[in-house]
């Protein structure tokens, strides 16, 4: 009688394999066909027949075997393109520094082009304060420049820049967004929410579609170096055709065979919800899927944009409650069809009072189930820094994934206690508490707002400290911290959760993708405060190796 077991293209074997579904890793075998994981389980009762004279085998030793990581929040566009040659990434140390640090920039770019860069945070430089275009106007009176925010939710431009783009102190920006101005009425450089969304497109459309192309690669080399072998590239606007989910980009790619990440896509949620149908009938393969829609609820707490229910404690007008991008009767009739469709959404809430309302509208228009693969579709919130303590419950009890990013929590030291205080405080990043209350976690990194190291992300899980400083001593909020293996699930089974694919991704089960990374030395193995001395040795997506260490 014929063997019904198809031999294994590769079997790996470990002492330590983290499937996903216990709490700490065991001695095992995961064997591989094709893009699928085919059979797990201890070495010793391997069934006959699935190792065959072409199998390979690899005996990893003590290596922790563990699903890949997946990314539930990143923005490719801006990651790939602010790690390229073709714009800057710094904090700088103050507003000086930061112009300062242009100019490699300027000398290999084309005169006359743009300078871009990302990453300042008037918050953290000495001395603190909003720059404005005078520093840059004096360094680059003839050429625009065009400066990011560390969040990604501020521009700061110079003169030539907002003549390039037809600003003037008699323009009118766009809903949910502002130009500043000074005392006497003139513009200062800086462009906040909305309207820096809207110019951004412009600003970035010098770059050729093959520079863009070869800071994909790079980006996507980048990713399985650090173990990530799915993401979610979420909108960055809330505009219409502005949302930077480029599919044609990855089209490109598939088509070469050089995509190396397995990507879902959000684009962002409009009235017009052709979009998501193109893409779906677009993206077919296991590569690359669309998934559902993205919007935006309100801003970030260090500008007093994000929508919160009592006034921030260093209110800068009465009253200063940040405020909606949108009313939440718009951001509800925009989600009630969605939801109807099956089409779920994820929205930005980070304020107290988004994040409320955006439990509200998701409580009143759950997902419908289009019955496809047996899953049943869930919104998602995402970043989620400070709670009403009620709404923790509430959130889990209503199925909705909570898409977080660890290393938000250390990104503004005192931030926090400066402008939501002590009352507040309690309710940032609960992790601990939602996990408790029964919410499924996600994790991400908010690309390019934190670097894309997982492994930095977890340390900050589990330690509640900064993964480059390792402030403060015994952690922030310490009595939310997680274990090692609820932060690697939201990592993996969370994240695939919020990517509405957890029924072909996020542990290490036959049928499922195999999407593996392997870490050494086994972080079970070391104490919290050693986590970041695991190192990516190997990752594989759908059974391909796209990574191994030298």
């Amino acid at each position: 009688m014929e063997n019904p077991v198809k031999p294994a293209d590769l079997i790996l074997t470990s002492r330590a394999v983290f499937t996903g579904a216990q709490d700490a890793p065991r001695p095992s075998a995961v064997a591989l066909h094709g893009d699928r994981i085919v059979w797990v389980g201890p070495a010793e009762t391997l069934p006959d027949g699935l190792r065959g004279p072409d199998t390979t085998v690899e005996d990893l030793g003590d290596a922790l075997i563990m699903p890949g990581f997946h990314d539930a929040h990143m923005h490719v566009f801006h990651s790939a393109l602010y790690l390229s040659p073709l714009a800057e990434r710094f904090v700088g140390d103050n507003e000086a520094d930061a112009v300062a640090r242009l100019a490699p920039l300027a000398a290999r770019r084309p005169s006359g082009s743009w300078l871009l860069a990302q990453g300042w945070r008037d918050y953290l430089w000495n001395p603190a304060g909003m720059p404005s275009r005078a520093s840059l106007d004096a360094a680059y009176p003839d050429r625009p420049v065009a400066m990011y925010s560390g969040d990604a939710h501020t521009l700061w431009l110079n003169s030539c820049a907002l003549a390039r783009l037809g600003i003037t102190e008699e323009s009118l920006p766009p809903a949910g967004g502002s130009y500043d101005k000074d005392d006497e009425g003139r513009l200062t450089g800086i462009v906040r929410e909305a309207a820096a969304m809207e110019l951004m497109p412009r600003i970035v459309d010098e770059f050729t579609r093959e520079e863009l192309l070869d800071a994909y690669r790079s980006f996507e080399a980048y990713c399985n170096e650090h173990g990530i072998t799915g993401i979610c590239d979420v909108s960055l606007m809330a505009m219409p055709g502005l949302d930077f989910v480029r599919d044609d980009l990855y089209a490109d790619l598939e088509a070469a065979d050089e995509l190396t990440v397995r990507v879902s896509l959000f684009p962002t949620l409009l009235e017009d919800r052709g979009r998501l149908t193109a893409l779906r009938e677009r993206c077919r393969g296991p590569l690359v899927a669309a998934c559902g829609f993205k919007q935006f609820f309100d801003g970030v707490s260090s500008q007093h944009t994000a929508w919160v229910r009592e006034p921030y404690t260093n209110a800068r007008f009465q009253g200063d409650c940040g405020r909606p991008t949108v009313d939440a009767e718009v951001m509800e009739g925009l989600v009630a069809p969605a939801a109807a469709e099956g089409s779920p959404v994820r929205i930005h809430a980070i304020g107290d009072e988004a994040i409320h309302r955006c439990i509200d509208i998701f409580e009143r228009h759950p997902v419908a189930d289009d019955g496809g693969d047996g899953v049943r579709p869930r919104h998602t919130i995402e970043h989620l820094e400070n709670f009403q303590p009620a709404d923790i419950a509430r959130l889990a009890a209503a199925g909705i994934v909570a898409s977080v990013q660890p290393r938000h929590i250390t990104l503004d030291p005192g931030g926090p206690e400066r402008d939501l205080g002590p009352a507040r405080v309690p309710y940032m990043w609960p992790f601990r508490s939602l996990l408790d209350a029964g919410a499924v976690l996600a994790f991400g990194t908010d690309s390019p707002v934190t670097d894309i190291d997982p492994i930095d992300a977890v340390y900050t899980a589990v330690t509640r400290r900064d993964a480059d400083s390792h402030e403060p001593e015994g952690g922030w909020l310490p009595a939310e911290r997680i274990t090692l293996a609820e932060a690697l699930r939201a990592y993996t089974a969370g994240s695939a959760v919020a990517a509405q694919r957890a029924h072909e991704l996020g542990t290490l089960e036959p049928g499922k993708l195999a999407d593996i990374v392997v870490l050494e030395p086994n972080p079970f193995a070391l104490a919290p405060e050693n986590l970041q001395q695991a190192r990516v040795q190997a990752t594989y997506v759908g059974g391909r190796k796209v990574y191994e260490r030298p």
